[in-house]
């Protein structure tokens, strides 16, 4: 591999550990815990896993003196996130620690690694190259689910095999899912395998007060915001273009608002209160078209537009159409794969309810279309294919000849559409994601000597500097609830919606009319590793906000 001079200086960088994790800990055990929702429908599904105490770890002052190797896989599952390539680090420097004859295997191209036996032993030449770089490339990545007993057998034939003790799932809210599914499987077969999730996902849905934030948030939404500033300079230099800037986030607006908080755009749009105040997309429409004539008529034709890439799933009327869409395709998708592509809107719209057919047929077939596209893995539908920023567009465009006509507006209007999702998932991570990721796999291994298993690494008090980050595992279970996938209520890890009385959304608020009509925009630039800490070493806006309330 050849390296580029700042990978070769941040190979030098030494991740810092939170001081109880740097001697012998002991776990010690909080209160049973229970599922965040359906209490009753989670026990019974998973009768061995469900209940766990909360764990913390301590100085241990009576250190048991020698531990035999243990062999352990490792699975990156999902999309890529910044640091996924420390966690992996840490889990190999902590079982090393544990004894220097551990062993630790990669599964390939994710869980279908482990289902089909492909992998690779993990060793210090293999792990040196990767320490603190960006990317998933060391085991690369994949989105099969794990969850059928067959899939649990075949994998287990290789871990049997490998004589491996622990599996470690790096992935976000259903990759985890998975894990609790595959460690109640092997405690009730009695596999003596333990399986041990890390929480990851830039979209930062995958948090809760024992979880803080999923790793790769902090780098991915920095990525972000060094291009909308960019942008925005840009804009502020041009002074003709109206930017309409769609961000990651499919579940949850907590990029959108991070970079809003970050950068000061004209408009951000938050997806939960579009469900909250039960608006149309015509509302949506009208309240930007607003902002724009506002500004055009203090000779401002020009701005910012940052707009989550699920919002069409959070607006009421949309949601419905959504969900009966969903059924009605996974119900028919062998009729539906037969119907030539000419006639597939309208097969649709005469199989939904009269309501949401009206609905169908009133949005542009193009979007019509994308909402008819083949569904993901989860069997949701692919809202990073759907142009939410040029759907804006155009009838914000539109809206505005209207009010043109109508002698309300005097500007002129052009936009431009951009869509930033793959340019932050593997970016070399940011100080503090590569502390916090080196952390969380330096745990997971404590957790593994612990014996533990359908727990996830947890690493806490993040606002504070990194040696005084608090460690421990959650149950998997105390973050589960039922929702509806494919047509059938399942057990899923209930996603971290944007609160909308949460400090980082009241901030925004208390904010966002002065940005709407002035020119405030903030240029926050690159990631910068090398530095003072007030500019190398910060937590994301969200994470201080949520803090600095408690």
């Amino acid at each position: 591999m050849k390296k580029s001079a700042l990978q070769k200086a941040r190979a030098a960088y030494q991740p810092k550990l939170p001081v109880v994790l740097t001697g012998a800990v002991k776990a010690v055990e909080g209160k049973p815990t229970h599922s965040v929702a359906d209490q009753d429908d989670i026990k019974a599904l998973f009768p061995n896993t469900y209940g766990l105490p909360e764990i913390q770890f301590e100085k241990d002052p009576n250190p048991a003196k020698g531990s035999t190797p243990i062999n352990v896989g490792v699975i990156l599952s999902g999309g890529q996130a910044p640091g996924g390539h420390n966690v992996i680090s840490g889990l190999f420097d902590g079982i090393k620690k544990i004894n220097r004859d551990s062993r630790l295997y990669g599964f390939l191209m994710g869980p279908g690694g482990f289902v089909d036996h492909k992998y690779v032993e993990l060793t210090s030449e293999i792990i040196d190259q990767f320490r603190n770089t960006g990317g998933f490339d060391i085991i690369g990545s994949g989105r099969t689910k794990l969850e059928t007993k067959a899939q649990f057998d075949k994998g287990l034939e290789i871990l049997k095999q490998l004589d491996i003790k622990a599996l470690i799932i790096i992935g976000g809210d259903d990759s985890n899912t998975n894990a609790c599914v595959l460690a109640e499987y092997y405690k009730q077969i009695n596999a003596g395998v333990q399986v041990i999730g890390c929480p990851k996902t830039i979209d930062g849905d995958l948090k809760n007060e024992v979880i803080e934030t999923s790793f790769g948030f902090d780098t991915a939404t920095k990525v972000y915001s060094e291009v909308i500033g960019n942008i925005q300079r840009d804009c502020n230099s041009a002074k003709k273009y109206w930017h309409f800037i769609k961000l990651m986030g499919r579940s949850a607006s907590h990029i959108a608002l991070e970079c809003a908080l970050q950068c000061q755009p004209n408009v951000c749009i938050i997806s939960e209160e579009v469900e909250a105040k039960k608006q149309t997309l015509n509302d949506i429409v009208n309240s930007i078209a607003d902002i724009v004539a506002a500004r055009a008529a203090n000779g401002n034709n020009y701005g910012t537009v940052l707009i989550p890439e699920g919002l069409i799933e959070f607006i009421p009327a949309m949601k419905v159409l959504i969900a009966e869409l969903n059924d009605l395709l996974a119900a028919n998708a062998a009729e539906f794969a037969t119907i030539e592509p000419n006639n597939r809107l309208s097969w649709v719209a005469d199989r939904l309810s009269a309501e949401n057919a009206g609905i169908f047929t009133s949005l542009p077939d193009g979007v019509a279309n994308q909402l008819c596209l083949d569904r993901d893995p989860h069997g949701n539908v692919q809202v990073s294919l759907i142009e939410t920023e040029k759907l804006l567009g155009h009838m914000v465009a539109r809206r505005l000849d209207q009010m043109k006509s109508e002698g309300r507006y005097v500007g002129k209007f052009a936009a431009q559409f951009h869509f930033f999702g793959y340019e932050g998932r593997c970016a070399d991570p940011s100080n503090f994601d590569a502390d916090y990721c080196y952390a969380l796999g330096f745990n997971a291994s404590c957790l593994i000597r612990a014996g533990v298993t359908g727990y996830m690494s947890s690493v806490r008090n993040l606002t504070k500097p990194s040696v005084q980050w608090i460690a421990g595992g959650i149950p998997i279970t105390m973050m589960m609830n039922m929702e509806r996938r494919h047509g059938a209520m399942k057990p899923v890890i209930q996603k971290a919606l944007v609160t909308l009385d949460g400090a980082a959304f009241t901030k925004f608020a208390e904010q966002r009319d002065s940005w709407a009509i002035n020119t405030e925009f903030v240029y926050p630039g690159p990631i910068q590793y090398f530095g003072p800490a007030e500019v190398c070493d910060q937590c994301s806006m969200t994470l201080k906000y949520e803090h600095a309330a408690k």
